[in-house]
């Protein structure tokens, strides 16, 4: 995929990009992060990374009115609230900044572009497939046992994982209509490390028999291995899986814990969310069906947002970039990734 950085100079001026994390201090973000400083300094455009440790609707507001003060041109950002954040975002837009998003999406009309990390059907279906593999390594026949599982994520008003879930469910009540979810409210612990792992208790001690936990956000899933490991169970007693980072989870792998996990490179969505907001806010037009080279990572294509909801919202500057793979994280090849 690497390009020449000539052939890209003029198209990108020296613009800030203000990267908002949901969280700050999470490896996910951080490796975020790291693919975006990389990126943006091999094509002299500034990505100034402004999170908080609280993942708060107040605390991204304010992050994104200070973004708009103080002469940002642009902003890139993974939402904790699509509706909470959303009259921030507008400000933002109409004072002149590109406004793109990442991970977690905002309102469509609010942006131009979300970089995802794939559809809730891919997501879903991943999460669920992991578990089903997960239980059939303990024995279980996962087409004909009654299966008790419950999902452990941050909140509902996030709008990535909650979709997952959403979709999660309408695959296995397909595949496996005999699974029983114990808590179809779900467990939240908003995104915080210390309330993960409690919250992550609690759901195995009010749930002994419990077969699978399903962790489609990257704080609940080691809070919930964390969890498990303080309660004396590893991987033959419950499967517990979901989504986070490899570096994040490596160490429960190594004991036993869990056997598998999933994520997607954040390093490049990282790079693609600023990368596009810096395009956009050099003046550079991005239309549903445009087609654009990035440096080092190669052709991403701007599809509608439908591809993410069928009821989305719909216009020509406002679409979606999916990220082409995604992973699945063993103790074979965990260590063949760094992030």
């Amino acid at each position: 995929f690497a390009l020449s950085v000539g052939a890209y100079a003029a198209e990108i001026k020296d613009v800030t990009v203000v990267f908002i994390p949901k969280v700050s201090g999470n490896a996910f973000f951080e490796s975020a992060n790291v693919g975006a400083q990389d990126l943006a300094k091999k094509f002299g455009y500034t990505v100034k990374y402004d999170g908080n440790p609280e993942a708060a609707v107040a605390n991204q507001v304010a992050i994104i009115d200070n973004a708009i003060n103080s002469g940002a041109d642009a902003i890139c950002i993974s939402t904790v609230d699509a509706a909470g954040v959303d009259d921030a975002m507008k400000a933002a837009k109409e004072a002149g900044l590109a406004v793109t998003t990442w991970d977690s999406d905002s309102k469509a009309e609010s942006r131009t572009v979300m970089v995802s990390q794939g559809t809730p059907e891919q997501l879903g279906q991943m999460l669920v497939d992991m578990l089903a593999e997960s239980l059939k390594e303990r024995g279980k026949d996962v087409e004909k046992d009654e299966i008790k599982y419950c999902w452990h994520y941050s909140q509902a008003t996030v709008t990535d994982q909650n979709s997952w879930n959403v979709a999660g469910e309408k695959y296995r009540q397909e595949k496996y209509p005999n699974w029983v979810n114990v808590a179809p409210e779900n467990y939240y612990s908003n995104q915080d490390a210390e309330k993960a792992i409690t919250v992550g208790e609690s759901v195995l001690t009010a749930h002994p028999d419990i077969d699978g936990i399903i962790c489609n956000d990257s704080t609940a899933l080691p809070g919930q291995a964390q969890a498990a490991q303080n309660l004396g169970l590893d991987a033959t007693k419950v499967s517990i899986t979901g989504f986070a980072s490899p570096n994040s989870m490596k160490e429960y792998c190594r004991a036993g814990i869990l056997t598998r996990w999933g994520l997607w490179d954040c390093k490049i969505q990282g790079a693609i969310g600023c990368y596009l907001a810096a395009y956009i806010a050099s003046g550079n037009e991005l239309k549903v069906g445009d087609k654009i080279e990035i440096p080092e990572i190669g052709t991403v294509e701007v599809m509608p947002n439908t591809v993410l909801d069928p009821e989305a919202y719909t216009a020509d500057d406002s679409g979606v970039v999916l990220l082409p793979e995604r992973a699945v994280f063993t103790k074979d090849n965990m260590d063949n990734y760094d992030f």
